[in-house]
C-alpha cells in the first residue's frame, strides 16, 4: 500500500529529501510552499504532487514533514492543526522545536516524530536522528519512518534528551569539517601549493580517508596510527597538537554548541 508523505516546505532541506524519497517503491511524496517555481520544478525533476497549501497537503497525506524554519512554525502549525487527527502522523525536522513545542502547537491532535538531520542530506549523505518516544505511535509509524530515511542516509533512533548533543556533534559537524579542511588548504598554500591544486588534494584526502574509515572494521586510531611512524613528521605535527590542547579545544567547541543549542530550547 502507498505511503504518501507530504512536505510543508520544500527549500533546500525539505528539498533534498523529498528528491531522494521520491524514488522509493511505496512512497508518493507530496509538497506545499509560498515559492510556486520551487513547486514546479520539483514536480518536474521527481514528480513531487503539488499541492495548494498546507491544509490540503494534511488532508491527502498519512505523514506531513514540517520543514520550515522553526521560527515560521507556529503559525502552519497552528493552522493546520484542526486537520490533524489520529490518523495522521506529524514530522518536524525543524531545528529546535522539541516534541512537547510541537505537540502544543499543533492541537496534540497526532503522533510526533521529531528528526534532526544534517547538510549532507543535500547530497544524499544525511545523518539523522529520530525521536520516536511519542507512546501514541503505532508500531507500523515506528517501522516507516527509519526505514524510509535510512534509503536516503544513515538513521540514529536517539532519545530526545540526545538531541542537543547529536546537533552540537553531527548537526554542526560539517562547519568542523569545513573548518578543518579549510585550514589544511591554506596551509597547503602557505607551503607553496597552487589553492585550486591545494583544494583538490584536500578534498580527495577527506574522501579517501572517512572511505578508509568506513571500509574497515580497524579502531580510528588504529588507522591513525599507520600514518605515525616513530620520529617521523606525522607523528611530529600530533605531538604538537596535543602540547597545545586541540583534542581539549575540539571537545570546548563542542561542548559551547551543545550548551547554546540547549539555550535555544528554553526559548
Amino acid at each position: 500500500m502507498t505511503k504518501k508523505i507530504g512536505f510543508i516546505g520544500v527549500g533546500n532541506m525539505g528539498g533534498a529529501i523529498i528528491k531522494g524519497l521520491s524514488s522509493l517503491d511505496g512512497v508518493e511524496v507530496h509538497g506545499a510552499d509560498l515559492d510556486t517555481a520551487r513547486l514546479e520544478m520539483l514536480n518536474k525533476q521527481c514528480g513531487m504532487v503539488v499541492q495548494p497549501d498546507a491544509n490540503a497537503l494534511v488532508a491527502a497525506c498519512d505523514y506531513v514533514v514540517l520543514a520550515v524554519k522553526p521560527q515560521h512554525a507556529e503559525p502552519i502549525l497552528r493552522g493546520m492543526s484542526a486537520h490533524l487527527d489520529s490518523s495522521k502522523c506529524l514530522l518536524s525536522i525543524a531545528a529546535g522545536l522539541t516534541s512537547e513545542t510541537l505537540r502544543e502547537l499543533s492541537g496534540d491532535a497526532c503522533p510526533v516524530v521529531r528528526i534532526m538531520p544534517n547538510t549532507p542530506a543535500l547530497v544524499g549523505k544525511g545523518v539523522y536522528a529520530v525521536c520516536l518516544e511519542d507512546e501514541r505511535l503505532s508500531d507500523e509509524q515506528k517501522t516507516f519512518v527509519p526505514k524510509t530515511f535510512k534509503c536516503i542516509g544513515q538513521v540514529h533512533i536517539l532519545s530526545e534528551k540526545m538531541f542537543d548533543a547529536f546537533t552540537a556533534v553531527v548537526g554542526c559537524g560539517p562547519a568542523y569539517v569545513m573548518y578543518f579542511m579549510e585550514a589544511l588548504v591554506e596551509s597547503a598554500v602557505y607551503l607553496g601549493i597552487p589553492r585550486p591544486q591545494a583544494t583538490a588534494m584536500v578534498q580527495a584526502l577527506f574522501d579517501g580517508s572517512v572511505q578508509m574509515a568506513a571500509g574497515t572494521d580497524e579502531h580510528i586510531s588504529v588507522l591513525r596510527e599507520m600514518v605515525s611512524s616513530p620520529a617521523g613528521s606525522t607523528i611530529r605535527a600530533l605531538a604538537h597538537m596535543d602540547r597545545t590542547a586541540t583534542r581539549g579545544n575540539i571537545l570546548d567547541a563542542i561542548v559551547e554548541a551543545y550548551e547554546r543549542n540547549i539555550e535555544l530550547g528554553e526559548k
